[in-house]
């Protein structure tokens, strides 16, 4: 009996295998019938450091069969075709498609993907590759003959992002007899603490630095203050415990380390700022909140009527309160220790041969000054020996005058550089070194050199947090609508077009900030009001190429290929770079073939 079965299961078996192998390509054929992959958006699109984007691919329903499933690869291709990564596949499973209302008997799968934004994958080209398989280990697998075109890539707006680098020049250097002055060191706590705080804004090192450096010191002035917030105000005794843990580090700090000074001969006054709106004022005047925020603000506190906390609870209902809590109240919660000093005075003949001397080192540094030391900078065209002489400075007297200056001659050798990883290399230690002169003096122009320098050495995270730090200090307004405008181009390059835009209102009109708007609308494709943006940028800089040729592409955009070739034609004719720049922009693909295009590019 069992001889009799053994050749009737052997031939269920083949059967089985003969129909599988004939459902295959069944169901490959049904499936690609009117079968569409599409991507969103097209062409793709970079945010940041990644390139997200959807693909929705639709099917005939009737493909469907038990045990089988119908696949989509999806694979992108670039560097001419020489290299292609697998980027994933939608599954035609149950759960993974829904049936389409628009066209009945269809199925539609929808799915999220992402590609590492790099130079070297744009130009390329998304494809899809169709596939059946047998759903069970092992299954067998069958391929469709030929791959689909999807979308092509990369389109990045960081690239054409606009950021007009601020000029850096070095600290004026003076060399004087008269040795004597005022040290102001700022300090900063957290929210409700008086305890010295060991990182940004203490300037603990700065403050050690100077004591250990025993310079006959006459007077040392300490004063502290609270912020106006509920956290700080509550506690009446607040500001007064600030300046004692001042005064207490700057007393131990002396008995520990001076042997020049005493305790007992300096004069030590000390004052303490409690409920006092005047430091407020001050912050919010110098602030990049605009007239009315300012007048809304000023007459909450000036009017007569209203307690301290009823002054302060009015303030929430502001619209320019985020900007208070996030960029005023922390630099209320301030201390300052300024210190008045003597020294010795000191001739400043054979400077030059002398800080020649401490560099090589044949002599100690303490032949000359400090100030003397930097001012021998000024005495040589050469940059390498500046640079020499300032990190001999920096390293012997941590001031902050040697480290920005330091910092701005390594800018200077940068842009003397041939490759971009050298050049970056000498953008990456100035900023080094703009941040540590920042920590010592810390005001606006300075963290703002610091971002400078980190966003130009492509450290973006560490340069938004600079240009942070710039905007919560204060400053000059057209200082801080410059921070604004240099912090929203580079939330862009990030992927963050709506922190951008908020960063923009901030900024004030500029050719810079028109350009970089316009980008972000044309992004969302509000392309009436980025053509607006480029109209104001046009207007702003007539002569420029930059504006016509976003008003091409949102031509481009629009599909009317006339309007693009004129306006690409004239950006052509006042910078003939941007006739490679349009070749090998996905902007103008569709055109690039086409007689309008080439006379454009003439």
């Amino acid at each position: 009996m069992i001889n009799f079965l053994r050749p009737l299961a052997h031939g269920l078996l083949a059967a089985t295998l003969s129909l599988t192998a004939c459902t295959l390509p069944r169901v490959l054929k049904q499936a690609e019938t009117g079968r569409t992959v599409v991507a969103r958006p097209t062409p793709l699109m970079a945010s940041g450091e990644s390139v997200p984007f959807e693909v929705i691919a639709k099917v005939p329903a009737k493909h469907l069969r038990k045990g089988v499933a119908y696949e989509v690869l999806l694979s992108y291709r670039y560097e001419h075709g020489l290299r292609e990564d697998t980027v994933g596949r939608l599954t035609f499973l149950s759960g993974n498609y829904v049936y389409d209302d628009e066209q009945k008997g269809f199925l539609v799968a929808t799915q999220k993907f992402s590609l590492p934004n790099t130079p070297g994958r744009n130009p390329g080209e998304l494809l899809a590759h169709p596939q059946v398989r047998e759903v069970k280990k092992n299954g067998r697998i069958l391929r469709g003959p030929a791959d689909v075109y999807v979308a092509r890539g990369i389109a990045d707006p960081a690239r054409l992002v606009t950021r007009e680098d601020t000029v850096l020049n070095l600290l004026p250097e003076r060399a004087s007899n008269n040795m004597s002055g005022t040290r102001v060191l700022p300090f900063y706590f957290d929210e409700g603490q008086w305890f010295i705080r060991g990182y940004l804004g203490t300037n603990v090192a700065a403050l050690e630095d100077l004591i250990d450096a025993n310079q006959q010191t006459k007077q040392v002035l300490i004063v502290a203050g609270h912020s106006p917030d509920s956290v700080d105000a509550h506690n009446r005794a607040l500001a007064s415990k600030r300046v004692r843990m001042l005064l207490y580090h700057y007393k131990q700090r002396v008995k520990n380390f001076s042997y020049l000074n005493k305790v007992q001969n300096i004069r030590f006054d000390t004052l303490a700022y409690t409920r006092r709106w005047d430091t407020f004022l001050s912050k919010v005047t110098s602030s990049a909140l605009k007239a009315e925020q300012i007048d809304s603000i000023v007459s909450i506190i000036n009017d007569s009527k209203g307690s301290f906390e009823q002054k302060e609870k009015a303030l929430h209902g502001l619209s320019s309160y985020d900007y208070i809590e996030q960029y005023i109240y922390p630099v209320l919660r301030f201390g300052t220790v300024a210190v008045t000093y003597t020294a010795p005075k000191r001739y400043d003949s054979e400077v030059y041969l002398l800080s020649k001397k401490i560099v090589e080192k044949q002599i100690e540094t303490d032949a000359l000054t400090p100030e003397e030391l930097r001012y021998s900078a000024t005495l040589t065209p050469l940059l390498a020996e500046k640079q020499r002489i300032y990190e001999v400075a920096a390293a012997n007297t941590n001031s902050w005058e040697a480290f920005h200056n330091l910092g701005v001659v390594l800018l200077q050798r940068a842009e003397k550089e041939p490759t971009d990883k050298i050049r970056r290399a000498y953008y990456h230690r100035a900023a080094v070194n703009f941040t540590l002169a920042a920590h010592r003096n810390p005001t606006a122009e300075f963290f703002y050199h610091a971002g400078t320098a980190y966003h130009r050495a492509g450290d973006r995270l560490e340069a938004l947090q600079n240009y942070d730090y710039a905007i919560k200090l204060g400053g000059p307004r057209p200082l801080l609508r410059k921070v604004f405008s240099d912090r929203a181009a580079l939330e862009i390059e990030i992927g963050q077009p709506d922190e951008a835009l908020r960063s923009l209102e901030y900024a004030g009109p500029s050719y810079q900030n028109a350009l970089n708007k316009g980008l972000i609308l044309i992004g969302r494709e509000g392309y009436e009001s980025a053509l607006a943006q480029y109209r104001l940028a046009q207007e702003l800089r007539p002569t420029a190429a930059a504006p016509l040729y976003g008003m091409a592409v949102v031509a481009a955009r629009q599909k009317d290929e006339a309007t693009a070739g004129t306006f690409l034609k004239q950006a052509v004719a006042l910078d003939r770079s941007y006739a490679q720049r349009a070749v090998e922009d996905l902007e103008f693909q569709d055109y690039a073939q086409g007689k309008v295009f080439r006379e454009a590019l003439r």
